[in-house]
């Protein structure tokens, strides 16, 4: 085949094309589409290279409009999540702005280890036009661009100011984007001008090429080291995180935890590595995590952690284990992660084939008799309190426990729970049984407000194009849909179906109930009409219900009063059988709290003053926290 002659924006789109993941026997498209939203950075390069792909194969590189360039990064992480790392979408803007806005997404998905990539535009390469429209200018560095700034938020960064450095660019992205290890945003910045420049291309760089996912297996010192160590316990617990999940390893855990008897406990990323049916599940650990796991993990003398980065959210602060003595066998892909807390041993290693390593390694070994029945019954008595918490009680307006049963209640098994931010996220992981590997979509890494639609819409096209139909169930406050509900629109302009609840409680529940912690007195965080000099009065009102009925959507009002929870329970019932995007709005009382999960979350607050008896049982009560934190060397 000779070279052909094509446009650097057309070669890039050629490119992506005919990248493949294989994982195993799974072989798909890496980036099997793009999202976009066009500005003059980008309408005569990559507007145009993508309509002529439209025109020419529309099922090689479809393209999709967006409707905010944040959202577009938050669907490719969705949709990289469901397809577990395998596969994410691309993301193209305009110069300035419309560049800038996809920061927050690269910031979340290389937060959250998923791989997104990133095609900010650029000014003009040539400078024979300088200062372009909505160009940064900054005397002490001409050659700086806005687009600078996804440096330190992308795992990978590179600027294709002349044609032919396309083709090490391109490659090396791909390198970054099928890396579980290094994955996170990748981000090649493109100067208007060059995107549309032409070069020869080789038959080669346009080529069918393969991308292996490394599953690299447990090297054999460590893992004698860490077999010696788990013999060794009186009283391990398993932390699965996230990497259980990206490594489609959880029928290799429930095997593990069945053979052993170590019970699992999950952090938010890690919801799905276990399901709520297994005897050794006993729900989340740390700062949100359930009475049950938490009271385990204080009295380890082993945490086993399987794929966690060990946020402070999972360590209750570093309060979580309290044993003096524990000792930490961390399994993980990512050197930097397996090292941390002073592990005891780093299996550097992908989960499923670690798991399956110390199965066959600890055949025959199980837990204490003794111990197996305290994980018992810590187990059931927190799904005691779960039950409790969950039902109905009467209320004309319900606590947000109380929706989150009552949500449950009408989802099958297999159906996908969306969240990120606020304080649905700590409720849900104390709260949500899961059941399914797939079915607890909580982004937390970086709790992006904003991220729950334009996730769930990820998510959603994720389980279109591998053929399953499911439905995806999106929870947001009211605060984090004002932020972004844009992508609405396209879920209606494209039929792609959601359930969305938006639970209404008049402010930030969630800031609210840590600023009482601090003895803020939950100033700013209602949603309240301001007087001249800023005194909050009445209630604005709003109706969101009517907001998202003017965006296309189907909306189904519940109304509060007696019986309001059997009327949200019909209206979920209701939107799940329904054909299009249909919102379901329904008011609660963000006062009544969610069981304690007995974790700790580390916020500073303010030394107090004399007479100020709030702020100095706040600082009483953080004392007591930072009594308990340990740095496990």
């Amino acid at each position: 085949m000779t070279d052909r002659r094509m446009t650097v924006a057309r070669a890039l789109t050629e490119f992506l094309a005919a990248q493949w993941t294989v994982d195993g026997d799974t072989r798909v498209r890496t980036v099997p589409g793009v999202l976009g939203i066009f500005g003059h950075g980008n309408v005569a390069g990559m507007g145009r290279a993508l309509g002529e792909m439209q025109r020419d194969d529309p099922s090689r590189l479809p393209y999709r409009p967006a409707r905010n360039e944040q959202a577009m990064v938050h669907q490719a992480v969705g949709f990289a999540r469901v397809n577990r790392r395998r596969a994410t979408l691309a993301s193209t803007a305009s110069v300035g702005p419309g560049s800038t806005n996809m920061l927050t997404g690269a910031a979340l998905a290389t937060t959250n280890r998923l791989p997104a990539l990133l095609l900010p535009s650029d000014t003009f390469a040539t400078r024979v036009a300088d200062p372009v429209l909505q160009q940064l200018e900054l005397p002490h560095d001409t050659g700086l661009t806005v687009n600078d700034a996804f440096r330190p938020l992308s795992r990978y960064f590179d600027r294709v100011d002349r044609p032919e450095q396309l083709f090490s660019i391109a490659l090396a992205a791909m390198r970054v984007l099928t890396d579980p290890v290094e994955t996170g945003a990748v981000t090649i910045a493109l100067p208007q001008d060059v995107q549309t420049e032409t070069l020869a291309v080789p038959a080669a760089f346009l080529a069918e090429r393969e991308w292996h996912l490394r599953r690299p297996v447990p090297e054999p010192g460590a893992l004698a080291r860490a077999v010696q160590l788990i013999r060794s316990a009186r009283r391990p617990v398993v932390v699965a995180g996230g990497g259980v999940v990206y490594a489609g390893a959880e029928a290799a855990l429930a095997a593990f935890a069945a053979a052993t008897g170590v019970p699992v406990a999950t952090t938010q990323a890690g919801g799905g590595a276990i399901l709520d049916d297994h005897p050794q599940s006993v729900g989340g650990v740390g700062a949100t995590g359930s009475a049950a796991g938490n009271r385990l993990a204080a009295d380890a003398d082993v945490v086993i952690g399987i794929g966690t980065r060990y946020s402070d959210f999972t360590t209750a602060s570093r309060t979580a284990f309290q044993d003096p003595s524990v000792a930490f066998v961390n399994v993980n892909v990512a050197p930097f992660d397996a090292h941390k807390l002073g592990a005891s041993v780093a299996l550097v290693a992908d989960a499923r084939e670690a798991l399956a390593a110390l199965a066959e390694a600890l055949a025959g070994w199980r837990v204490p008799a003794g111990y197996a029945e305290r994980v018992a019954a810590e187990r059931d008595g927190w799904r005691d309190i779960v039950r409790l918490a969950t039902a109905p009680t009467g209320r004309e307006l319900p606590a947000q426990a109380e929706v989150i049963g009552a949500v449950q209640a009408e989802l099958a098994d297999r159906d996908v729970i969306v969240q990120a931010a606020g304080s649905l996220p700590g409720d849900l992981h104390k709260l949500w049984r899961v059941r399914d590997p797939l079915g607890y979509h909580v982004e937390y890494a970086y709790s992006c407000m904003g991220y729950e639609i334009a996730g769930g819409l990820g998510v959603k096209r994720g389980l279109v194009a591998q053929g399953d139909d499911r439905e995806v169930v999106v929870l947001v406050g009211d605060g984090s849909y004002l932020m972004m509900n844009s992508e609405l629109v396209t879920a209606v302009s494209e039929g792609l179906k959601l359930v969305v609840v938006l639970v209404q409680n008049q402010g930030y529940a969630s800031i609210g109930r840590l600023s009482e912690s601090v003895a803020g007195e939950r100033f700013g965080t209602r949603a309240r009409m301001l007087d001249v000099e800023g005194a909050e009065g009445s209630v604005i009102p709003l109706d969101l219900a009517a907001n998202a009925e003017s965006l296309g959507v189907d909306v189904i009002r519940v109304e509060p009063g007696a019986g309001v929870i059997e009327r949200l329970r019909a209206a979920v019932a209701a939107a799940r059988a329904a054909a299009r995007t249909t919102l379901v709005h329904v008011e609660t009382d963000p006062l009544p709290d969610a069981p304690d999960g007995e974790g700790w979350w580390d916020v500073p607050v303010p030394e107090p003053e004399a007479g100020d008896g709030a702020a100095a049982e706040a600082a009483e009560r953080h004392a007591r926290g930072r009594a308990r934190q340990r740095p496990y060397l």
